[in-house]
This record gives structure tokens, C-alpha cells and sequence, in this order.
């Protein structure tokens, strides 16, 4: 970044700060309203439909997700003992005094923190944030694709610290790498039978886990372990094309190892038009003519015209059946522009965000205070 801009941003946040200094009642209108409390993206519990779809909010603000992320770790260690060594838990319920403290307690001062202007003021958080945002380039703005790939690193470096929190507790002896026979399935996984989701979709298998082996030497490292925890974001055409292979496996209802036009329309195309038409009427038409959105889409897959989908037919539209990483970034990045543009130029300037603080912060906003403040959403919990 030039000279120029950085005295620009200097400029433009000191005017801001000495201005909203001077006018206190328009400076602390929505915190005056507003609690700010952290809430965990944390679960053991399994997917609803098997899939390793990531949904969570993303974190705006790193302080906020580092914060989110020690918490969430001491759920995770909390809820390990309790699953995988029993014992241990037993024996912490009986230590006298202050061993018997939980440490994920450590952090419940956390919301205090938050809600403390002298230490976490949400207004001089936006004027420093804003430069590490508006990059590319930096003009006084930030736009859409600028928005999608701040949250989207956001989003990236919380995926990489669970798997890293993953892959200290399957690698067993120490090495870097997890071994096909040192990983272990969740137990929700464990303890299903042989026909639930878990299975029949192939999720924990040795199939999953060859394809995820990009260097095919039998061990997963950081990169391919992450790959394996969340396909939809990888790179790896093995992956990719396994992922394909389990579409046909769970929409393949005759069995012959490929998908009909039927087993498309009442199972995939919905979707595909979910990602594509945000909001559309699934009304669905009994006809199955050429006419149709989700014939045409069939048609221009089925590359070879034998009627049916094979797996390799199905990658070009496989980021839609499991949206990535960046679908939910721009997702939210939309989301916030359309709150907070006033303009309604299609971007932000740094006036605009300091206006809709809470648009940036309202994944966690305490929900029952929202009464006192009209404007409040909070559609990324």
C-alpha cells in the first residue's frame, strides 16, 4: 500500500473518531442496546444428511474468532474426555477444591471483554480492520470479491485449526501423518449400523481416505488430512471425482451404478437450483420433457448421450452438490453489502460500515435484547 493511502486512512479514521467522540448519543446507539456474547460453533453431533456441509457463520473479526476458538477448543477437550476416556471425567468430579474446576471456565470473561469500550470498541475495530481489507486494490472501498476473500480466510484459518485439533488426536505415534489404521471414525459412526448414513454414504471408509491421499505414500499429512475432513473444499481431482462417486452411490435407487433422469430430477437438481436460485419455488413438474430447466441440465451432462450420469459426468457440477468454503463467504459477504450500503453503489466505505457496526458483529449479539434495536439481524448464527 502507498504513502498516499496510508495518510488517506489516517486522515479519514482520525476525522471519524474526533467526530463520533463529539456526538456520544450517536456513537453509543447501538451499544447502549446491545450485548455482545460469544457463541460456539462447536458439535459432536453428526451431519443431518451425512454430508460434511460446513454451515457456521463466519467470524468478521479475528480478535472475536481467536477468542471463539479457545473456548471451542476447551468444549472439544471437555466433550472428548467425556466420549473417549471416562474415566478421567469420573475422577475430576471427585478432586477436592480447585481442581475440580473446569478449565473452559477460564474464559468466561470473555463477554465482558467484549462489551468493554476501553478494550473492545466495535467502531475503532472497523477503521483498523478496514485497510486489511480493502487490498485489491486499495481505493476506499471495499467490494464484493474484497468482502468474500477477507471472510473467506477467515473461514479457512477456523477449518485448518480444527483439523489441526483433529490430527493431534489421531496421530498416535507422533509423526505428522495419520495412517489409515491410527484414524478412527466418530462415534456417532461407530455406533451406527451398517445401513445408516454414515456408512452407506462411504464418508469414513478406505476408499475416502485413498483419495484423499494426494501423494498416494498411504499417510495423510496437514494438507490431505484437511482434505479428508472437508472434500468439498479440495483440490484434488481423486477427491473430487470420490465425492462424484458418492453422489451416484446415495442417488443410484435401481442400483445400476448410474443416475437416470428420474433419480437427477427428484434428487439432485434440486440442489443445483438451491445454489444457482437462492429462494426458488421447488414445486416440481411430473413431466420429465426436453422442456424442462432440469432436463436441459441433464442433457448437457449426459456427454456421452447414453442417457445416464456417470460419476465423471457429474464434476462439473459437484461444487454445487457440496458447496465450498467460498460459497458461504460470498453468501455472507452479500449479505453484509446488502445491509450495510446505504448507497447502494455495491460497496462499502469505511463511513458505511462505522453506520451498521453491528451488521459486522451481530453473529453474536445476545438475541434477547433485540427489542431495543429495529435494525437488528442476525442471520449468520
Amino acid at each position: 500500500m502507498g504513502k498516499a493511502s496510508v495518510i488517506v486512512y489516517i486522515t479519514i479514521a482520525v476525522l471519524l473518531l474526533l467526530l463520533i467522540s463529539q456526538s456520544p448519543n450517536k456513537g453509543n446507539k447501538h451499544r447502549r442496546h446491545r450485548r455482545l456474547k460469544l457463541r460456539s460453533n462447536f458439535t459432536f453431533s453428526p451431519p443431518a444428511d451425512g454430508h460434511l456441509h460446513h454451515h457456521d457463520r463466519i467470524h468478521f473479526d479475528p480478535i472475536v474468532a481467536d477468542i471463539e476458538r479457545k473456548r471451542e477448543d476447551k468444549e472439544w477437550e471437555k466433550m472428548y474426555i467425556e466420549t473417549h476416556h471416562p474415566e478421567l471425567k469420573s475422577s475430576e468430579e471427585h478432586a477436592p477444591g480447585e481442581q475440580a474446576q473446569p478449565e473452559w471456565e477460564d474464559f468466561i470473561d470473555a463477554e465482558d471483554y467484549l462489551n468493554d469500550e476501553e478494550k473492545f470498541n466495535v467502531t475503532n475495530r472497523l477503521v483498523m480492520l478496514f485497510p486489511k481489507i480493502d487490498i485489491d486494490p486499495p481505493d476506499g472501498y471495499v467490494s464484493e470479491r474484497e468482502l468474500t476473500q477477507w471472510n473467506l480466510e477467515q473461514s479457512r484459518r477456523d477449518v485448518l485449526h480444527r483439523t489441526e485439533r483433529e490430527m493431534e488426536t489421531h496421530d498416535k505415534n507422533r509423526d505428522g501423518f495419520v495412517s489409515f489404521a491410527e484414524y478412527e471414525p466418530p462415534t456417532w459412526v461407530q455406533k451406527s449400523e451398517s445401513n445408516s448414513v454414515g456408512y452407506d454414504m462411504g464418508w469414513w471408509k478406505e476408499e475416502h481416505f485413498n483419495a484423499s491421499d494426494m501423494d498416494g505414500d498411504g499417510l495423510l499429512n496437514i494438507t490431505e488430512f484437511n482434505d479428508f475432513l472437508h472434500p468439498a473444499d479440495s483440490t484434488n481431482p481423486k477427491l473430487l471425482l470420490w465425492l462424484c462417486k458418492e453422489e451416484i452411490r446415495e442417488r443410484d435407487s435401481d442400483k445400476d451404478g448410474k443416475v437416470n433422469f428420474n433419480e437427477f430430477f427428484h434428487g439432485l437438481f434440486d440442489l443445483v437450483r438451491n445454489y444457482d436460485e437462492e429462494g426458488h419455488n421447488t414445486s416440481h413438474h411430473s413431466d420429465d420433457s426436453g422442456s424442462t430447466p432440469a432436463r436441459k441440465l441433464f442433457d448437457e451432462l449426459d456427454k456421452d448421450g447414453d442417457g445416464f450420469l456417470s460419476d465423471v459426468e457429474l464434476l462439473p457440477i459437484i461444487e454445487k452438490l457440496h458447496p465450498s468454503e467460498r460459497y458461504y463467504a460470498k453468501q455472507q459477504a452479500d449479505y453484509i453489502i446488502q445491509q450495510a450500503d446505504s448507497d447502494k453503489d455495491g460497496r462499502l466505505t469505511l463511513s458505511e460500515m462505522i453506520d451498521s457496526p453491528y451488521v459486522f458483529y451481530s453473529a453474536i449479539f445476545n438475541e434477547d435484547e433485540e427489542s431495543d434495536y429495529e435494525e437488528y439481524h442476525d442471520e449468520f448464527r
